[in-house]
């Protein structure tokens, strides 16, 4: 019953916190630590099992797959071993509040469609834990659908190599599970590192992914943060698609094929603070994606800087470094965009640029591209005449007479040296160390 004005009276709601706070207790008075030996019924164990109870598993192989419906610990000794043989999910997870944690995870099935996986945490296992686990050989490592608040943490996760691409798993796979948290875990192996789909206030953070398609790739998936990851000699890096208002900061992509950083139909986003290093063929590909923020970012080694195109509009691009890219920015367009604020642009590395005034910010504007570099992007076959006098009283022309640009991109306040970015910098120092763990 309520007060009239739809409002719990207090002694109703001291009644149910009082309620809430004596099950609480009564659940921890019966909960036990269970020790589990290798020969044994690891399900009728679980089945067996009281709510809030801890099961040990002895060191060894244990059969899966196993089912747990009940609010429980599974906590493995060293080299204890969950193995499901190839068939259906290793660990499916269908309540509340379980944790595995110290455990080997392997042997799933390989159907896609059935979306086996190591650990499947099921929309009623809210509050998941996934701990500190070695996850091999699995299709998925693990899954997380539609399990509100479910947090995976410090695993070591190896998907399957020996598949086709589009056979694999992904090393952990988000689906409409608000306020997951994907953290410090090691990922190699499979289709995607993280994938989300469907999703919203996810948080990646801390992670190693290396050796898949995608470090971490977003799809429909909003007000989310990913930071801190570094996507090391992957397809691409951070792929963010259909995805709004998230917060990407303080990661390093290193040596990453195709792309650092790629969006698409991305809105209303912040990047910074980022580091995309040696190799990629774009450091930064912008596609239709409008009013984002990139600010205080490294772009360097790329065939391509940023290629920026297909109607991008109201984006702020200011204080980030281009450093040694073949071409800084590929942009094909009439518009004029300039890429500074606030009286601050970029840094770029091929700025034959002066300061007489000592402020930091070169005396003239700075143009990445001109006519010339537009005609041979449309036309590649004018590569023959790149070095032709008719090129260079072209080139010579625009100089003398600024109205001739096409369009394009200007940086009105480019700066004299690159911002400090801490993750680029930390970076470079773990790549200089022969023996550093990146490497």
């Amino acid at each position: 019953m309520d007060d009239g004005q739809g409002r719990m009276p207090s002694r109703c709601l001291f009644s149910a916190a009082a309620g809430l706070t004596a099950l609480l207790l009564t659940v921890a008075a019966h909960a036990a630590t269970v020790e589990v030996p290798v020969g044994s019924d690891l399900q009728q164990a679980i089945d067996g099992a009281n709510a809030g109870d801890t099961l040990v598993l002895a060191p060894g192989v244990h059969d899966g797959p196993v089912t747990i419906d009940k609010p429980l610990t599974l906590e493995g000794r060293g080299g204890a071993v969950i193995d499901a043989h190839g068939r259906g999910r290793t660990v499916d997870v269908k309540a509340a509040d379980v944790t595995l944690r110290g455990l080997s995870l392997r042997g799933s099935g390989h159907d896609l469609s059935k979306m086996e996986g190591a650990v499947f945490l099921s929309r009623t296992a809210t509050r998941g834990r996934v701990e500190d686990n070695d996850i091999e050989g699995n299709l998925t490592g693990v899954y997380v659908h539609g399990a509100h608040d479910a947090i995976v943490r410090g695993n070591r996760i190896v998907g399957r190599t020996d598949l086709r691409l589009n056979e694999a798993g992904n090393g952990v796979y988000v689906w409409n599970a608000p306020g997951a948290q994907v953290l410090d875990n090691d990922i190699s192996g499979g289709r995607d590192g993280i994938f989300t789909v469907t999703s919203r206030q996810n948080l990646f953070k801390g992670n190693r992914l290396h050796s898949v398609r995608f470090a971490v790739h977003y799809m429909y998936t909003n007000d989310s943060e990913v930071s801190d990851n570094v996507s090391i000699g992957n397809h691409a890096g951070y792929v963010l698609m259909y995805s709004d208002h998230i917060r990407v900061f303080d990661n390093v992509s290193v040596g990453d094929r195709d792309h650092g950083i790629l969006l698409n139909y991305e809105n209303d986003s912040d990047i910074e603070g980022n580091a995309v290093l040696d190799g990629a063929a774009k450091c930064v590909f912008i596609y239709n994606a409008n009013k984002n923020i990139f600010r205080r970012n490294r772009f360097e080694g790329c065939r391509i800087g940023i290629h920026f195109t297909a109607g991008s509009e109201r984006n702020r691009i200011s204080q980030n470094a281009f450093v040694n890219n073949q071409t800084q920015v590929f942009y094909v367009g009439t518009r004029f965009l300039d890429w500074a604020e606030n009286g601050r642009g970029n840094y770029w590395s091929d700025n034959p640029a002066f300061d007489l005034n000592g402020d930091g910010i070169a005396d003239a504007p700075y143009r990445p591209n001109d006519l010339v570099d537009q005609i041979v992007w449309r036309y590649p076959a004018a590569k023959l005449l790149i070095n032709s006098p008719a090129t260079q009283v072209v080139r010579w022309a625009q100089s003398q007479f600024p109205a001739l640009h096409p369009g394009g991109v200007i940086d009105s306040a480019p700066l004299m040296q690159p911002p400090a970015i801490p993750a680029a910098a930390a970076a470079k120092a773990d790549l200089a160390e022969p023996r550093g763990p990146w490497r």
